[in-house]
């Protein structure tokens, strides 16, 4: 079953995309689909256990791919691993790691049979016991080393036997001890915690794959500098990977770091104010802040001002000035919000309705009766008006100076309320006065007309000279005259008027 990426119009195959391959170390073949790339080179990228690799000839000319099993020379024997690369990118690889091609270059024997593969699963099955037994035999005879991995070739005749040590380790008795218990040829090899963490393999505390593992190959010393540059805690348990040393990883952007410190202050200078003296306590290189403290050993009255304040305060020490504080010149800013919520609210239950108790007052019925009474004299008198009839004003003043007070127990606001209504009533008697008169003038207006009509000159009558018609038309001013219309009080005075409300 070949496996088959489609990638938009090129269909890569096992050369970029592997159906058996390791994911540690893993090259991506980018020059798997150019036609050239494929026959530039005979050489092929071979891949054992763990981080183990070879680079060997392909002298036969055997169509290989990516991750096919091959048998390929060893000393003594042969040895079964994967094609990890082929092509044109296996000559970089080999440039990257200084492999010399000038020396006699191993072979690739074959395609692995299934006799090839029964044997190296069952070499293989024997890697943990032996390492385990080992591991006691190196402690029986007092060695200072460790025994953290153990390889056996594809056909079982040799084992390799991954060490870490501290200091150098005289293992001749140990070599002869193992090749007795386990009948294999023994080879030693040491290598560091780095190295052997990238073997076992495992999970870093980011949530990926080790970089060590995965593509790291040339380990790079870590120094605790590389930390300070970062302002991370100097805590052991925090800055150490799972081989004990400090993490890789700090050393990705501590050169970053660096470019962004020679853009602040030095640490070392010290601000003067007329109050105090100023010591650098922290820096937050991200937000270009700086943090002072008035003392230099320990956190007191601590001052964030930004970089540009700083050089600020700097520049006017040279001169010989002393600022009043460091913070003067700054103002606050509020703090800006990432995200906004859609809706413009903040809470979930703004339409929850909260009803509030309202506090009692004490009822006084002496200041309620006084307040009510003299209101509603007050809103007795504003009522008078001619057009409204005087028992209507009395009811208005009674109502004010009511009984609806006396009934309510003297409340200030029953008499307010009672007022409101009086102003409401002496309005609609207002508008009613106001229509009345509107309408006097527009029948006074229609009569001025009728008038001027009336007393305009008469006109001739038309006379024809041919024949004269018996039936002539009387002239507009031998029409009856209507009577003048003229204003009507009695209807006025009789009119209903409307009643204030009560």
């Amino acid at each position: 079953m070949d496996f088959i990426l489609d990638k938009g119009s090129a269909h890569m195959g096992c050369k970029g995309c592997s159906k058996r391959q390791n994911n540690k170390l893993n090259t991506y073949d980018w020059l798997c689909d150019v036609p050239d790339a494929e026959g530039s080179t005979d050489f092929v990228e071979v891949q054992f256990k763990n981080t183990r690799k070879g680079y060997y000839l392909n002298s036969s000319k055997i169509p290989l791919e990516k991750g096919d099993i091959v048998a390929v020379e060893a000393s003594p024997g042969h040895d079964i691993g994967t094609v990890s690369l082929t092509g044109k990118l296996v000559l970089l690889q080999m440039k990257k790691n200084n492999v010399r091609t000038e020396a006699e270059p191993k072979r690739i024997y074959r395609k692995a049979k299934q006799t090839d593969i029964e044997k190296y699963e069952e070499a293989k099955a024997k890697e943990h016991a032996t390492m385990i037994r080992s591991r006691q035999i190196a402690a029986d005879l007092g060695l200072n080393m460790k025994i953290g991995d153990v390889e056996y070739q594809g056909d079982g005749n040799k084992a390799i036997f991954y060490y870490i040590a501290d200091e150098r380790v005289d293992f001749r008795q140990l070599i002869k001890v193992l090749a007795e218990a386990f009948r294999v040829r023994i080879e030693m090899k040491q290598i560091g915690a780095r190295q052997e963490a990238g073997r076992i393999g495992g999970i870093g505390p980011c949530g990926r794959e080790l970089c060590c593992s995965s593509w790291m190959t040339s380990f790079v010393s870590v120094a605790t500098g590389a930390a300070r540059y970062q302002d991370i805690s100097m805590n052991p348990q925090k800055l150490a990977g799972q081989c004990a040393k400090l993490k890789c990883c700090i050393n990705y952007e501590v050169d970053t770091y660096v470019e962004a410190q020679k853009r602040l202050p030095s640490r070392e200078i010290v601000l003067e104010t007329q109050d105090n003296t100023y010591y650098h306590f922290k820096t937050d290189i991200f937000k270009r802040e700086i943090t002072y403290s008035t003392d230099k050993s320990f956190a007191a009255n601590l001052i964030t001002i930004p970089a540009n304040r700083a050089f600020d305060v700097i520049n006017m020490n040279k001169k010989g000035m002393k600022p009043i504080s460091l913070e003067a010149d700054t103002k606050p800013q509020p703090p800006k919000r990432d995200a906004q919520d859609i809706l413009g609210q903040e809470s979930v239950t703004r339409f929850d309705s909260v009803k509030k108790k309202k506090k009692k007052r004490p009822a006084n019925k002496n200041n309620g009766e006084n307040n009510g009474g003299g209101n509603g004299a007050v809103n007795a008198a504003t009522t008078t008006n001619p057009e409204v009839p005087t028992s209507e004003n009395k009811n208005n003043g009674g109502n004010g100076a009511g009984g609806n007070n006396r009934r309510n127990g003297g409340n200030n606001r029953n008499g307010n309320r009672e007022n409101n209504r009086d102003r409401n009533n002496n309005r609609e008697n207002n508008k009613d006065n106001n229509r009345e008169n509107s309408r006097e003038n527009r029948d006074n207006r229609e009569n001025n007309r009728e008038n001027n009509r009336n007393n305009r000159p008469k006109q001739r009558p038309r006379v024809n000279n041919d024949k004269q018609s018996n039936n002539d038309k009387p002239a507009n001013n031998d029409k009856p005259q209507q009577p003048n219309k003229q204003a009507r009080p009695d209807k006025m005075e009789n009119k209903p008027e409307a009643k204030p409300e009560a």
